[in-house]
């Protein structure tokens, strides 16, 4: 059987909760299961409360509506991500600024976040808000960056779609922003097949959330609508499924971290090869394990050792794409120092799924092994 990056893994009472849900015909958007999900998510992250939707990324688009972000404004965003980071902030009108990633954590770079900040608070034209990513797993790091953007006025989301379950400074992902965004992508380390989550301490962000959320109609008995609303809810359904993989999200990032550890002692010994580093105050789920590849010293590049795993029916990827490197894009402004561009060319993601068997692993091994020419 094909091995996957990181497929969904059903393992708890997710059928249980969604037959209950079917068997009460209570299927549309909101729900009893809905309600106890965000109950549940908030007290797990003891976060103060939680907004169910139909995506991260609607999350993040409701997060920038909220902060008033508009056509003319700017917003900081992290260079190295998924595209839906950056298309949050053009869905408002928007322009990104991106910044690169420092080396110790792979994720904004703190030092040219406070260089461009500088920059554009001399020319009298700072950011809106800043969209801040915690990348494969692992937080950035918020005790640097934190204050910089507090120093400016910048208010920050934060985009832990990637890192549920992850930690810095003892705080779960999510506890940093102003808002917070949460995925239930099929490829996260929960699922919900599709959805994501909203994700503060202030009610008063989540309170219309929900509102802009349900296409803004107001607590009357017909349909009235004085705002631009969307239909971005998650539906019980969904919910009910995830409710039954948040129960064991300690255990997936457990397995994570053991399927991180087995690659690591099998593959960092070899020349050229390096994994993702770990942050010194953080805990990293390892959603995905990341290595560099120099092609000098291995004998093989990335996509050699793609090509080859998939021809085993092994699928792997390349890092992220930089922002400032896509086509959709390019002319935005970019702080850089080349950190992202070279995990672009050179950085694989190896399959992490928490299904992986020790034989699935030993056998992903020894192929990646096998492309060393070294």
């Amino acid at each position: 059987m094909r091995i996957y990056l990181s497929p969904p893994h059903l393992d708890g009472q997710e059928k249980q909760l969604l037959v209950d849900a079917f068997d009460s015909n209570w299927i549309t958007t909101l729900g009893p299961h809905v309600q106890a999900f965000e109950k549940e998510m908030a007290e797990y992250l003891d976060i103060g409360y939680a907004v169910a939707l139909a995506s991260g990324t609607a999350a993040l688009h409701l997060a920038l509506t909220m902060l008033g972000v508009e056509a003319g404004d700017e917003v900081i965003c992290s260079d190295f991500t998924f595209a839906a980071t950056a298309n949050a902030i053009r869905y408002c009108g928007a322009s990104p600024v991106f910044i690169d990633s420092d080396w110790p954590s792979w994720n904004m770079d703190p030092v040219l976040l406070e260089a461009e900040l500088a920059a554009r608070s001399k020319k009298g034209r700072l950011p809106k808000a800043a969209i801040v990513v915690d990348l494969y797993g692992q937080m950035a790091d918020y005790d640097r960056i934190l204050p910089i953007l507090e120093k400016y006025g910048i208010p920050m989301v934060e985009d832990a779609a990637e890192a549920l379950g992850a930690k810095y400074a003892g705080k779960s992902a999510g506890k940093f922003g102003l808002m917070s965004v949460l995925s239930f992508n099929g490829n996260k380390i929960i699922t919900t097949s599709g959805g994501g989550m909203l994700i503060s301490d202030n009610p008063d962000f989540v309170a219309q959330a929900r509102y802009l959320a349900t296409q803004a109609r107001e607590p009357v008995p017909h349909y009235e609508h004085k705002s631009v609303g969307y239909n971005y809810r998650l539906s019980n359904l969904l919910a009910a499924v995830g409710r039954g993989q948040l129960q064991n999200l300690t255990r997936k990032v457990d397995r994570r971290r053991e399927i991180n550890a087995f690659y690591r002692r099998h593959l960092e010994g070899l020349p050229g090869i390096t994994f993702m580093p770990e942050i010194s105050k953080g805990r990293s789920t390892f959603w995905l394990t990341c290595v560099r590849i120099d092609p000098k010293e291995f004998g093989s590049a990335n996509e050699d050792v793609r090509l080859l795993l998939e021809t085993h029916d092994i699928e792997s990827r390349h890092l992220w794409k930089p922002m400032h490197l896509q086509p959709v894009f390019r002319g935005f402004p970019f702080r850089g120092a080349g950190v992202s561009e070279n995990l672009f060319q050179s950085g694989l993601c190896l399959p992490s799924g928490t299904a992986l068997t020790e034989a699935d692993l030993e056998r992903i091994v020894e192929i990646f092994k096998s492309a060393m020419k070294a």
